[in-house]
């Protein structure tokens, strides 16, 4: 079955409805000033140990210190890194001599040639999106045929859950379209998951790694 991520958790309030929703995933942006979604590991620490243990937790990093990613997933801070900025197959080979943790990997799809190299990603699992949290969707039919699994992320709402539901994506990942100025809006985050779950059965996937 596909799989829900509501990524960008900021505030306390966020943790509450999420435990009421129970995704199957939820995102921290860790160390990223640039994000106003951006929040330091420590209130990542302080929110996990209020979060439903059966919600996997994934770290966004951009551009990080491969030392520092590996040690929030060994120390159990968050249990997947999710790589965003301009990391490689080498920063990946580096990260995973320092952790046995699953490793994503965001990458920018515009056209078909990028679609291409995403496939040789090192990455356990790869999140493609139109850009860096821009929001924005790309076109997805440049996906047919890709023959690895992959989530799909950027530009998300319930407006094109229906459409999303019906690419090879085994996982969903949602942000922006779940928010209302700027800030998470719990009637969105519910209204998101329960339509996705009523729709999902009608495409089955399976997420590995995780």
């Amino acid at each position: 079955m596909k799989k829900i991520k509501i990524c960008g958790l900021s505030q306390a309030a966020d943790i509450a409805v999420i435990n009421t929703v129970k995704p199957d995933y939820c995102g921290f942006i860790i160390n990223y000033p640039k994000s106003r979604r951006n929040i330091s590991p420590e209130a990542v620490q302080s929110f996990r140990a209020k979060l439903n243990p059966a919600i996997t937790t994934v770290g966004v990093f951009v551009d990080q210190p491969v030392e520092l990613v590996a040690k929030l997933l060994n120390k159990s801070i968050v249990s997947i890194a999710q790589l965003h900025g301009h990391e490689d197959n080498c920063y990946i080979a580096a990260l995973r001599q320092l952790t046995a943790s699953p490793i994503w990997k965001a990458l920018q799809i515009t056209c078909q040639e990028e679609a291409t190299q995403a496939l040789k990603s090192m990455a356990d699992f790869v999140l493609l999106d139109a850009g860096q949290g821009c929001g924005k969707t790309f076109d997805w039919s440049i996906l047919a045929g890709f023959s690895r699994p992959f989530g799909l992320a950027g530009g998300l709402n319930i407006e094109n859950l229906h459409e999303a539901l019906q690419t090879e994506a085994s996982l969903l990942d949602v942000s922006s379209g779940v928010e209302t100025g700027g800030v998470k809006d719990p009637d969105k985050i519910r209204n998101f998951v329960k339509t996705a779950r009523g729709l999902r059965s009608l495409i089955q996937g399976d997420l590995p790694y995780a």
